[in-house]
């Protein structure tokens, strides 16, 4: 789906010359027009407002695709959507991939033969299935979550995952700990299974602190997997680690528990931190130092820039990235 920065790029103006040639407002010069108007009639390009009129019925419906429904990070995104969306008169269409990366693409599918008039995706991973199956969809798709390529020309809302991570460890790393496991998961996921990691080993590694199997295990974002993670690690008998960073609290939920049924201490032996600021991490003893998202800032922003989109504005930065708040508790 071509966009107004298409267009731009095409035509080598600025997007403010393109919108105020498809709006009919502000001063643009015969010749920046004709060059905007033989690039939209050699593309067929179709302006988002006009295209509204063209489609046979407006829904006021927005698909969403969350990789699971019952998560804090779901609902609370969800949250900073619909208060937007409501805004505007616009209902919410929700559907769940269950973390299956197949199912994203079947589910962007299904949304728009169910005539949506856009869709936010909370994305699992970025492959290029994913993205061409995006570039190629009818109607706007924003992607929260997820980095994108650089020129795929689909705008994105992201959190800054690698200077969250960084924060965490040198917190551990200011606390005294050396000696530091990480739990994570696949690389398929960019943010959490290839970002997070990528800060814990360059902060190891700028302390000249050592990491490796068996203190790098990875989990599928559950708390079950987090156990099984922080039970491999500790299997052979190493009594060394005296802290684990978790990439997702559910996942450090996981590896508390572990380490109480063990016998460990935390943190007096181990400290245990995650991301994500989830309600159980404040309620388990001690309460679980993590990095806080705002989830519904995320939701909000996805949300403002599809609006945008869909009004035939200039959706603005490619890409905006949200800040984080590192949340000091009993468990460092």
């Amino acid at each position: 789906m071509r966009t107004i920065k298409d267009i731009a790029k095409l035509a080598d103006v600025s997007r403010t010359t393109v919108s105020r040639v498809l709006n009919d407002s502000g001063y643009v010069s015969e010749k920046s027009r004709k060059k905007v108007l033989d690039v939209i009639e050699e593309t067929g390009y179709v302006p988002s407002q006009h295209a509204k009129s063209l489609r046979t019925k407006e829904t006021k419906i927005i698909g969403v695709i969350l990789p699971k429904i019952s998560t804090d990070t779901s609902s609370r995104t969800v949250d900073g959507m619909n208060e937007v969306f409501g805004e505007k008169g616009y209902q919410i269409l929700l559907t769940s991939t269950n973390l299956d990366k197949v199912k994203e693409i079947e589910h962007l599918r299904l949304l728009q033969n169910r005539q949506v008039d856009g869709i936010v995706l909370l994305a699992t991973n970025t492959d290029e299935d994913l993205i061409r199956e995006i570039q190629d969809s009818k109607v706007p798709v924003v992607v929260i979550g997820q980095e994108v390529p650089h020129d795929s020309g689909i705008p994105s809302v992201v959190f800054d995952d690698y200077g969250a991570a960084v924060k965490l460890m040198e917190a551990l790393i200011g606390s005294g700990r050396r000696k530091i496991g990480y739990v994570g998961v696949e690389a398929a996921d960019q943010a959490v299974g290839v970002l997070r990691k990528r800060a814990y080993l360059d902060v190891m590694e700028r302390h000249g602190l050592e990491s490796g199997a068996p203190s790098v295990q990875t989990g599928d974002f559950s708390i079950e997997s987090g156990y099984e993670a922080a039970s491999r690690m500790f299997s052979d008998g190493t009594g060394d680690i005296d802290a684990i960073f978790a990439a997702t609290d559910r996942m450090g939920i996981g590896v508390w528990k572990y380490l109480r049924e063990a016998g460990i201490s935390v943190p007096g032996q181990v400290a245990v931190v995650g991301i994500g600021s989830s309600e159980t991490s404040r309620f388990i003893e001690p309460a679980m130092t993590t990095v806080e998202y705002e989830f519904e800032a995320a939701g909000r922003a996805g949300a403002e820039i599809l609006l945008s989109i869909l009004n035939g504005f200039d959706n603005g930065p490619d890409k905006k990235i949200l800040d984080f708040k590192l949340i000091s508790r009993d468990s460092l």
